[in-house]
């Protein structure tokens, strides 16, 4: 069996004394390193950017979607092209190297990229040390309120639409996933990753270059706990409604009410929390 982001591997499965040979599947994970190539056409600069744990699979939207929640592009004219270079140096795997080249016309903050990523409790990848560094650096405002109300009742459907919906996860147990809903609880994308980070940047990656952003009429159903990354590049994506399976952080809750999110957390069948509340709930 073959399956893009997916290791079949042998396992010897215990029951009490007993044990038994097996074949169990492993959700892949192989670095990607991100490189842009920028500036005028007489004197382009090629620069590694990031390297990210990732599960393969839908890099170009998780490039793209990198870049626009890391405030490097703000329209996808910005970038030309996403394309493979070759193999990171003992990877098992082809294709962890991508060069995404921007527009000779794209202009971003030098300091910014310069920047030195450190690793967060969620294990994403971020540089912004708090709210106010998302929006100088993404220049990102309020979130753009619902043009509608959302019924509570369509907030505990998602959970079941997105199981339903993770074919990697059935095999695998082992990925975090992001969803986008419409206000009828109708599924419009979903992407899983062994980050929960890289899973959101596949999914505003693909709405990106799909017309779907801003998405204020739009719910984003995070599978694990919401931090504070994932809320800034929900802010970023101009997200008005943030459901998570799990506990938010402090920080996470901070932002959501900074930016005018309505943040729901720890959605299990028919409860969950409202930690803050800027329209679209009834």
């Amino acid at each position: 069996m073959e399956q893009l982001g997916v290791t079949p591997v042998t396992v010897y499965a215990f029951n009490g004394n007993n044990a038994a040979e097996k074949q169990d599947f492993l959700a892949t994970e192989e670095p990607l390193e991100i490189r842009i190539e920028y500036g005028p056409d007489h004197q382009r600069v090629i620069k590694s950017l990031s390297v990210t744990m990732r599960t393969p699979g839908a890099d170009a939207d998780l490039v793209r979607g990198f870049l626009f929640t890391e405030g490097i592009i703000r329209h996808p004219a910005e970038l030309q092209t996403v394309r493979v270079v070759d193999a990171l140096p003992g990877s098992q795997e082809a294709g962890n190297i991508v060069l995404a080249q921007l527009d000779q016309a794209a202009t971003f903050d030098m300091q910014h990229l310069d920047r030195h990523f450190y690793t967060t409790s969620s294990c994403g990848v971020c540089g912004k040390t708090s709210i106010d560094a998302v929006k100088m650096a993404g220049n990102c405002s309020l979130v753009k309120s619902p043009s509608r109300t959302l019924n509570p009742d369509i907030i505990y459907t998602l959970s079941d639409t997105l199981r339903a919906a993770q074919d990697t996860f059935t095999l695998t147990g082992g990925l975090h996933a992001a969803a986008l809903f419409d206000f009828s609880g109708c599924l419009l994308a979903i992407r899983e990753d062994v980050g929960r980070h890289n899973a959101l940047d596949k999914l505003i990656g693909h709405c990106t270059w799909n017309n779907t952003i801003p998405m204020h009429d739009s719910i984003l159903l995070l599978s694990g706990r919401a931090s504070f990354e994932l809320l800034q590049k929900a802010a970023m994506a101009g997200i008005a409604v943030v459901c998570a399976v799990g506990a938010p952080s402090s920080l996470a809750v901070a932002t959501a009410d900074a930016f005018g999110i309505t943040l729901v957390g720890f959605l299990r069948e028919k409860r969950f929390n409202l930690y803050t509340r800027h329209g679209g709930l009834q």
